[in-house]
């Protein structure tokens, strides 16, 4: 059978997944029926996809991440080495609650960083940041650059991935020039 997708011999993709066109899979991954990946995806190594996912075009996973039934993930979204998602708050092993999981959203660039936790049912905004080792515990407005335990914003992150710096509540990025406006604290792109 022809592919117009890369899987490694390793991996398994299970009938019923949808795959995009120039995804590659790597070492030692599943992805299960019901799972949708989008075109140019990469799924590092030991890498997890659950039947009711949707990832979206151009979405880099990184080594040992497993995208549980309720995650969606949104185009450009980056998840760095080890991240986590959940989707049940209150887990126990003998104790069903699949009637349970909660919906995670990722939305479009948002970047999360290796050993990260994201808790079920919170949406990372849209070029969000979550640094490495964090844990989300709620939502995160787009642009903001997240970090701690609990993660808590600490600044802002251009479209392109440099921190912004704010002058009277606006921001230039010294990298690209996108021009940026903070009002009710969030963050708006004003040179679209």
């Amino acid at each position: 059978m022809t592919t117009d997708y890369f899987v490694h011999d390793s991996s398994y993709v299970d009938d019923g997944a949808q795959i995009g066109k120039g995804t590659k899979i790597w070492h030692f991954c599943h992805v299960m029926a019901g799972a949708v990946i989008g075109e140019r995806c990469g799924l590092g190594q030991n890498v997890v996809v659950m039947p009711g996912t949707r990832i979206g075009t151009n979405v880099k996973i990184q080594n040992n991440v497993s995208i549980y039934e309720g995650v969606e993930l949104d185009d450009d979204v980056f998840c760095g080495p080890s991240c986590v998602f959940t989707n049940v708050l209150n887990p126990r092993s003998h104790v069903s609650r699949k009637h349970e999981y909660r919906k995670t959203l990722v939305r479009r660039g948002a970047s999360i960083g290796a050993n990260a936790t994201i808790l079920c049912g919170v949406t990372l905004g849209e070029y969000a940041f979550i640094g490495a080792g964090a844990v989300v515990t709620a939502d995160v407005p787009a642009y903001a650059l997240m970090v701690g335990v609990p993660a808590r914003r600490v600044g802002w992150m251009c479209q392109c991935g440099e921190r912004l710096l704010l002058t009277d509540g606006n921001a230039a990025c010294a990298a690209c020039g996108a021009r940026y406006r903070e009002r009710d604290r969030r963050l708006e792109r004003i040179d679209r």
